[in-house]
């Protein structure tokens, strides 16, 4: 299916379709099913795994749930503001049922895929999605370096560790060609290689960020077509848990300062509206030192909300954040109220994600940003969200 908020690939069914988004969606991303193990047979995340890159920006086939997250902004010569968003998805099935179904045709990893445009001077928000599936030749992700892919959407690097990204996605009337190249080393986010989603032990991933690429490619809206150059940033995460059932939700924060610090944060929201104690952030510094952050070390206040005319849920829409540790005081603010991503046919979830400024003062200092927020579980709990079943992120802690 293609809209102006996602896009299927054309090769599926309508039956075929309908019957996967029905009937194995559920089975594949709700991490509360009675009698189920999803954590069996598959690698859990824990302390004193070694990162290797480029190795690791490819697959991890022996953990559950994986994926990849850009998201950047961009700008025109001319000055025109677009932010983006590019996310696939992995979801392995669970390892009695791909052993009991030896057929090449039998279904051993579900991908899926999220694609949004927010073309910020215009307010206008873009977005596709697609569902697919490894073994056929249309999805899957090669272990050893990054290329993961649905169809015609790929993001891809060759091997050396500083080489662009590449990121190409196109829905009926958008697209993006772009290539990403990193400037930082790796941000390994939690401790002991370890970032915790919960109390259990099974409740982590493995989760790292290249916090800024230099951006440089083309993107299309409608019939134009633009030149741009900007920033990004990429997250990776894989694990085998699933999220709390004490859990409804999280916020996370992506944040690129203009002295060329980093700051990523989530918290987790229990269904009391506290906030769990695994919440947790990184700073990372010009000279790619980072800082790890607890929930205690963090203040966030809702300044203000936004209710979307689709799905009826209240968003918070501007925060006030602040780090005293390491002096850090912002106040975020989304570049348009409305980018909220309904995706019914994919991981079925309402969310929103969007692009953010920010203000404040770092060690003293002014300093200004930009970057993006991503907050689940208020149009509904998010019990089947693909990030939340890995235990996560974001879709990103």
């Amino acid at each position: 299916m293609e809209s102006p908020h996602r896009s299927q690939g054309r090769w599926v069914s309508g039956v075929w379709l309908c019957c996967l988004c029905t009937v194995l969606l559920p089975v594949l991303l709700n991490a509360g099913e009675p009698g189920v193990s999803p954590a069996s047979g598959f690698r859990q995340a824990v302390a004193g795994y070694r990162y290797l890159f480029p190795r690791d920006h490819g697959s991890h086939d022996e953990f559950r749930t994986e994926w990849w997250y850009y998201t950047g902004h961009l700008l025109t010569p001319e000055g025109r503001r677009f932010g983006y968003q590019l996310t696939f998805f992995r979801r392995a099935m669970a390892q009695e049922e791909v052993r009991s179904n030896p057929s090449r045709w039998a279904i051993r990893h579900l991908y899926l895929a999220h694609f949004a445009l927010s073309d910020l001077d215009n307010a206008r928000f873009h977005f596709a999605e697609k569902v697919s599936r490894a073994g056929i030749g249309k999805a899957g992700a090669e272990t050893g370096r990054l290329r993961v892919w649905i169809d015609r959407w790929f993001a891809e690097a060759s091997s050396p560790t500083h080489a662009p990204h590449h990121l190409n996605a196109s829905a009926a009337d958008f697209s993006i060609d772009l290539f990403l190249r990193p400037e930082k080393t790796p941000v390994i986010h939690g401790t002991g290689g370890v970032s915790r989603k919960g109390e259990a032990p099974e409740e982590a991933s493995h989760y790292y960020s290249l916090s800024r690429m230099a951006t440089t490619g083309t993107l299309s809206v409608g019939r134009e077509e633009f030149a741009v150059r900007g920033t990004s940033w990429m997250d990776h995460e894989f694990g085998s848990g699933d999220l709390s059932d004490k859990l409804v939700g999280w916020d996370w924060f992506s944040i690129q300062l203009d002295n060329r610090t980093e700051v990523m944060l989530y918290r987790l929201r229990r269904g009391d509206g506290t906030t769990d104690p695994a919440s947790s952030g990184t700073v990372s510094f010009p000279d790619g030192r980072t800082a790890h952050l607890k929930s205690s070390d963090v203040q966030v206040e809702v300044l203000d909300y936004w209710t979307s005319h689709g799905s009826g849920a209240r968003y918070p829409s501007r925060w006030r954040i602040a780090v005293p540790a390491q002096k850090l005081h912002l106040i975020v603010t989304p570049q348009l109220a409305d980018q909220e991503l309904v995706t019914r046919r994919s991981t079925q979830v309402t969310y929103w994600e969007g692009a953010v400024l920010a203000t404040g003062t770092f060690q003293d200092a002014p300093v200004a940003g930009h970057g993006y927020v991503e907050l689940t579980g208020y149009a509904q709990p998010l019990s089947a969200h693909p990030r939340t079943s890995s235990a996560e992120k974001h879709p990103r802690p």
